[in-house]
Formats: C-alpha cells, structure tokens, sequence
C-alpha cells in the first residue's frame, strides 16, 4: 500500500474525494493539500467570505491550505453583434508553481510514494518528469496520478501528460460532492 498526496477541486468535498480515488487504486490517503485563489474581499466580499469559511472547515480536517488573491486584468470580449465588451477577470496566479514546488519538495523528502493530482493542467507535466527523476535518484518507486472528472460529453479528455491517468466517474463524483453552505457563517 502505498501512501498518495492529494490536491482537489472546490466543488468536492476534499477528503471524501481523495479517499474514494486512493481506496479504487488501493493507496493508503497520506496527507491531503488544497490550493487555491480567493477573491478579495473589496472585490467580492461573498466570495470572500465563502472561500475563507470553505478553508477554515478543510483546515480543521486537517488538509494543508495554500491561497493567495486572485489577481485581476481586463478581458476584451467580442459580442455577437460585433462591438467589443470589457471586464475584470479573476485569476489564479502563481498556484500551479506552488503545487510543483510542493510535489518535487515533499519528493525529495520521501513524503509520498503517489503523487494524486486532481488536475489536467499541462503545466504540471514538468513535474511528473522530475518526479522519476527524484525516483531514479534515490532509488525507490514513486510516481505522479492526476485525476479528473470524466463523462462522454466531457470537452477535456485527457490527464496531465506523462502522468498516470484515473478517470472519474459520475458514480464516484456524485457523493463526494460538498454539500456543506459556505455562504453563511455556519456551514452545514
């Protein structure tokens, strides 16, 4: 049995999806890291307050936090009757380096033998490099997984590249989805 890092997505319930992913490949769950951007409260006070109620719950179950702000930058949109329409984006910034960062340190300190993803984005293939690098280095099997939620209709059908690829299924999507309210102070 071996023991896996895990990184979700908000809409699941962090452990519950990081459990049933580890139990299906028969990996014992380790530690659990969750990372992501938050609004700031000057530009959307309910975010906000969503994410940092959201985070406060994980962090009591005992998953690693990392946030940061979003930062913001204006998009230009083009309408369908051919004008042109400006808006502030939100975006995450600077969390995928903090993830790499995370994966190849806590590689190189023997903290995992899986590396469980759950993302598709390519910049991470990188990673999964290193990774079997640090492997062959100190002489012992570790690799990286991602997983991703998975439907015949879904527009993104493929895993991060050189990486293990565990597809998710509605079965197992559906109750781990977070069912808890985080837009009022007590989450339920």
């Amino acid at each position: 049995m071996r023991e896996a890092f895990g990184y979700t997505y908000p809409n699941y319930d962090v452990l519950a999806i990081s459990k049933a992913i580890c139990a299906s490949q028969g990996w014992d769950l380790g530690d659990v890291y969750f990372y992501t951007g938050v609004p700031d409260a000057s530009d959307n006070q309910n975010w906000h307050d969503f994410w940092m109620r959201k985070l406060a719950v994980m962090g009591r179950h005992g998953i690693h936090l990392y946030s940061r702000s979003l930062g913001y930058r204006n998009k230009v949109v083009r309408l369908p009757d051919g004008t042109e329409a400006t808006y502030l984006s939100g975006e995450e910034k600077g969390i995928d380096v903090r993830i790499a960062i995370d994966l190849i340190r806590l590689a190189h300190r023997r903290a995992y033998d899986v590396a469980l993803v759950f993302s598709q984005d390519q910049d991470l293939s990188e990673v999964a490099d290193e990774i079997r690098v640090i492997s062959t280095e100190q002489k012992r099997w570790i690799k990286m997984a991602c997983a991703f939620p998975f439907s015949p209709t879904s527009r993104k059908k493929r895993g991060i590249t050189r990486t293990d690829w565990i597809r998710i299924d509605k079965q197992t999507y559906d109750p781990c989805i977070d069912r808890r309210d985080y837009r009022t102070s007590s989450p339920k």
